[in-house]
């Protein structure tokens, strides 16, 4: 596991509340990746990677589902009109929960879902209440990853799934440059840690789950980064984050680190799926 001392809960809550903006403008409704299968456009990838996800956590419909770091509720908005699942999202930006809640209403789903304002590192959640916990590029943020696969393993009910989808740290980071590359990913978007692929999998089965998949997704989401960074280029967003604060201009710069970073094996993308 790679750390990055520098960055702090009160950051990521703050990055949240300002930058999502430059997340729907840049890139929709979903904050996650794009799995490309062919020459789709970004929000039927983004759409994509839920349906993805959603297959492999072996979601059949009517599941009662916690997503963790909900963002903008694209996620849980989708399960609950295409799955009739009753979903709580909870997300550290204040402002994160008052849009998905509106998103909510806006689709008709306001009945099947309910968005919170919590921490998932220090939430109190009844035990064996959900079906699936379901978190899709959140558990990069968390500064206990170990802790939160357990409490997550006691929310679930016998039977039910973690499904995760992350950004990872290569399995062998042996030069020099791909760890700068990562610590400045970390750096730039807020990450305390980035897992790899062998932590998560340790981290899940000793919270006393069985993993059940383990699939590497690089290939077919990299090309996110790709729009997103000729998107910058072409808009002039990067100077519109000028004028909030140098953190915000620090995260669009990074838009280029994690391309290089995945397209070398810094970073990998990964989709982890465990049953208890």
């Amino acid at each position: 596991m790679e750390t990055c001392l520098a960055v702090e809960k009160q950051g990521i809550r703050g990055h949240y509340d300002l930058s999502t903006l430059f997340y729907r403008l840049l890139w929709g409704p979903h904050i996650h990746h794009g799995f490309w299968e062919a020459d789709e456009s970004p929000l039927v990838a983004q759409i994509q990677l839920t349906q993805r996800l959603a297959a492999r956590a072996g979601i059949a419909g009517g599941e009662q589902i916690l997503d963790v770091g909900c963002g903008m509720g694209g996620s849980s908005i989708y399960l609950a009109r295409h799955h009739a699942c009753q979903v709580t999202g909870i997300t550290l930006s204040p402002f994160q929960r008052r849009w998905a809640g509106l998103a909510a209403r806006w689709h008709g789903v306001r009945r099947r879902t309910e968005f919170r304002c919590a921490d998932a590192e220090t939430i109190v959640l009844p035990a064996e209440t959900f079906d699936v916990v379901w978190s899709i590029e959140c558990t990069e943020h968390l500064f206990d990853k170990p802790r939160f696969f357990a409490n997550a393993a006691s929310w679930v009910k016998p039977g039910g799934r973690i499904a995760i989808c992350a950004w990872l740290a290569g399995d062998s980071l042996e030069r020099g440059e791909q760890r700068q590359q990562v610590q400045d990913v970390c750096e730039g978007f807020l990450c305390p840690s980035l897992g790899a692929q062998r932590d998560y999998v340790a981290w899940l089965e000793a919270a006393g789950l069985t993993v059940e998949t383990v699939e590497d997704w690089t290939s077919r989401v990299v090309r996110t980064w790709e729009i997103c960074q000729q998107r910058v280029r072409r808009s002039g967003v990067r100077w519109l984050a000028r004028l909030i604060d140098r953190d915000t201009v620090l995260f669009l710069d990074r838009f280029e680190t994690i391309l290089a970073a995945y397209r070398n094996g810094a970073m990998a993308y990964g989709c982890l799926v465990a049953r208890k």
